[in-house]
């Protein structure tokens, strides 16, 4: 029996945590009507890529540069919590380049923007170093940033950054090119990794934070820094194989697939296996099967379509870097559903 599991859900719990996906997606569309009527005098060098991960400016004939924005949400929070800082920057960096290699793009840098009620030496210094191993993972330099002091505006931290890659125009992936029986290959996340922590740290606030029911520390499993698939991608769009479609598993989940096209469906008839931690924040939570796919990654990081004579390759070149990528499943035909067989 096929199970559909993108279909319209309340997010109850996710609501109820302070969180409404549904006003954030009219918050985008009415922000987004306004900007796509600036008129700069100039002929547009905007490369169309609606509602993909990252966005394209032509160069020159060739070239195309990528970029892209976005911050850790509020796992900050529970780093504050925690009083540890010194993985949040590696997260700063993932949730950025990750976007970046959906079109196809080398990242080569990242600015940083740092918000805070006062600045703390210390805190920076670990924020930094998450910086910095975040930016040697993914082969990216960080040639400047911004701390503001905004009292007024937040009472704590937040972190987030501003990332560019490299692109030839005829080499980006659009995902336009993806057709019925292409091959899913799952890369695996390494928990939550920066989504979904509004609802996570309420429906587990009556835990202590070295709660060890998990295997380790609550504390350590929550602040698990998000892979970094640059390495890995990059290998793979310089290879011969055919690959058709790149996409970021964070919030919204599975739905995440149909950014890449809507023309098309999507099948999983062997998922990843999925982290513990997200059988806790269900089961505490008491919520829903869809609802939990529609909010958290669900042990999936990333997903590379590849033809299906493809697959095989593709998945032993992505496993050499993430051990446990594995064909998840196919393309269907059924235009924007994403089902698990």
């Amino acid at each position: 029996m096929r199970v559909l599991l993108n279909e319209a859900v309340s997010q109850d719990a996710y609501t109820a945590a302070g969180v409404s996906q549904r006003h954030a997606d009219s918050a985008v569309a009415a922000l987004v009507a306004q900007l796509a009527k600036i008129d700069t005098g100039k002929p547009s060098r905007v490369v169309p890529l609606p509602g993909h991960y990252a966005s394209v400016l032509r160069l020159d004939e060739r070239t195309g540069i990528a970029f892209g924005t976005d911050g850790v949400g509020t796992k900050m929070v529970l780093a504050e919590q925690l009083g540890r800082f010194e993985t949040i920057g590696i997260d700063c960096i993932a949730m950025n380049v990750n976007d970046l290699i959906c079109v196809g793009a080398e990242p080569i840098a990242l600015v940083d923007f740092i918000l805070c009620r006062e600045a703390n030496s210390e805190i920076c210094e670990q924020i930094g170093r998450g910086l910095r191993v975040g930016a040697e993972r993914a082969g990216v330099e960080i040639p400047g940033g911004e701390i503001a002091q905004v009292g007024d505006v937040v009472s704590g931290w937040e972190l987030g950054g501003s990332a560019i890659g490299l692109v030839e125009l005829d080499a980006i992936v659009r995902g336009d090119r993806i057709e019925a029986g292409d091959a899913l290959i799952g890369l695996p996340s390494s928990g939550l990794h920066s989504n979904g922590y509004t609802l996570a740290r309420k429906v587990l606030a009556d835990l202590a934070m070295d709660d060890d029911r998990l295997g380790r520390p609550l504390g350590d499993v929550l602040l698990e820094p998000t892979t970094i698939y640059v390495r890995a991608i990059g290998e793979l769009l310089a290879s011969d194989l055919d690959v058709r479609g790149l996409a970021h598993i964070t919030g919204d989940g599975l739905n995440n697939l149909l950014r890449l096209s809507r023309e098309v469906g999507y099948e999983l008839t062997d998922p990843l296996d999925v982290p513990p931690v997200f059988g806790l924040i269900q089961e505490l939570g008491g919520i829903a099967d869809a609802e939990m796919h529609e909010v958290f990654n669900m042990g999936l990081g990333f997903v590379c379509l590849v033809p299906d004579a493809d697959a095989d390759a593709a998945a032993s070149l992505l496993a050499a870097h993430h051990p446990g990528a594995r064909r998840i499943g196919a393309v269907t035909d059924d235009a924007g559903a994403v089902t698990r067989a």
